[in-house]
């Protein structure tokens, strides 16, 4: 895995823009994480991926509305690493040139850190909740969100926000712990500005 970069982290904290900018600069191959999870959700069986099994079989309100923060936080399959091996199986399958630089909120510290051989790989971008929350009303879409399907839309999004803050500050316990990299993305660092960061951390 010498030929991947990870950058990890919480919603809404540019981690795709700083991966197809990189990208795009250094001709390298995009592998998004979201892009692939009802691809791995078929490849999977209740056996395997227990959580995730039992979340396809909810309905919205009790997805998002009928639970804490805290219970959608720690069943949540993706915030406990489930199919995470099918990621790995996908960049194994991929040449190794040209990189890949691979992004997502599925790239949990303890699981990618085994899979690097160095420092100067990976980092994780944690954003705050006031920017998290700036950042999906600028991509909001104009039918709304997912949390506009269910029966209580304002404490769903109340619900999906303090179990994103929840998990953005378990990240940052979890990088600093490990000694990974993690950069606070708080809205006082341009687009630009924190490619330019995340490339020093990559050492490019």
């Amino acid at each position: 895995m010498r030929h991947v970069y990870w950058i990890g982290g919480g919603s809404g904290a540019g981690k795709s823009t700083v991966a197809r900018r990189l990208a795009g600069r250094h001709g390298w191959r995009l592998y998004a994480t979201d892009d692939v999870m009802a691809d791995h959700a078929r490849r999977t069986t209740a056996a395997q991926a227990p959580l995730l099994h039992r979340f396809m079989a909810m309905d919205m309100d009790q997805r998002w509305v009928d639970r804490s923060p805290r219970t959608m936080l720690e069943t949540f399959h993706w915030f406990r690493g489930e199919a995470f091996g099918l990621i790995v199986e996908d960049l194994a399958r991929m040449p190794t040139e040209p990189p890949v630089v691979v992004e997502g909120f599925r790239l949990l510290p303890h699981l990618v850190q085994p899979m690097l051989n160095g420092p100067g790989h990976a980092v994780w971008l944690l954003p705050t909740p006031e920017f998290r929350q700036v950042a999906f009303r600028s991509r909001a879409a104009p039918e709304g969100s997912f949390t506009e399907r269910t029966g209580d839309p304002r404490r769903a999004e109340r619900n999906v926000a303090v179990r994103d803050a929840l998990f953005t500050e378990r990240l940052r316990e979890e990088t600093a712990r490990l000694g990974l990299p993690a950069v606070t993305v708080d809205g006082t660092l341009t687009e630009h500005e924190l490619t330019e960061r995340v490339g020093e951390i990559f050492r490019l």
